[in-house]
């Protein structure tokens, strides 16, 4: 089979399946995208980002290309760079007979996780000792310093998108922290104005108290240095 017939019947296949809406398809940008929950199959989650219509302009793409192509890339870029992200399963676009874009952007679950804002609202900082909390905010700290060292901007930096892992118990308890939601992600010439950006943007979206944003800035300043001047506060 040719690499063209493949690829299509690959967005054939993820297109055709249905599950619930846990993002509802929301009008923007000239068209609609929203996210469903899918099953492989084989008991694994899955979700899926569907567009229709759904694009960016740039200077490459004067034209319009979807969104999740961008998030694709940011999501390739961060794998090497070390963010901890989704596995992406398939993306791919294509037009219908409108000549409009279709895409799709399906990637595993992150078992295990939880939405940093749901965490804390659960009860994490009576739950989990303070070195947990610790490990939690170095290991987010590490992420996002690897992400602006890589001149990325997020762009869309709330508490809901950072995700949160606890592996094991007690103050043996080992933190991981994930990366979502990158459709609003682009590159910056300055590091520096990436850092400053997001980190603002993270403090005034989140539900971390001031003793956890002094600790995170502190585990930031030592994996980056002067990109969080004044922003202390």
């Amino acid at each position: 089979m040719a690499v063209a017939e493949k690829q299509a019947g690959q967005f054939a296949y993820y297109w055709q399946q249905q599950g619930e809406w846990v993002e509802e398809p929301n009008q923007r940008r000239g068209g609609e995208s929203g996210v469903q929950r899918l099953s492989d199959g084989q008991g694994h989650l899955l979700y899926a980002k569907r567009q229709v219509g759904h694009i960016y302009r740039s200077l490459l793409h004067p034209f319009g290309r979807p969104t999740v192509l961008r998030e694709l890339d940011a999501l390739h870029s961060f794998e090497q760079l070390g963010v901890r992200v989704p596995r992406i399963v398939y993306a791919g676009a294509e037009r219908d007979a409108d000549h409009q874009w279709r895409a799709l952007l399906v990637s595993e679950a992150l078992e295990g996780f939880v939405d940093l804002d749901t965490w804390h609202a659960e009860g994490a900082r009576d739950r989990y000792p303070q070195v947990v909390h610790e490990r939690m905010l170095k290991d987010l700290a590490d992420n996002l310093a690897r992400m602006h060292l890589g001149h990325w901007q997020h762009g869309c930096l709330y508490g809901k998108h950072v995700f949160v892992k606890v592996i094991g118990e007690g103050e043996q308890a080992r933190v991981e922290v994930a990366l979502l939601d990158l459709e609003k992600c682009r590159r910056r010439i300055s590091c520096q104005r990436a850092a400053y950006n997001d980190l603002r943007q993270l403090r005034r979206h989140s539900s971390m108290s001031d003793a956890q944003w002094q600790t995170l800035l502190y585990f930031y300043q030592m994996a980056f240095g002067s990109a969080v001047k004044g922003l202390e506060q």
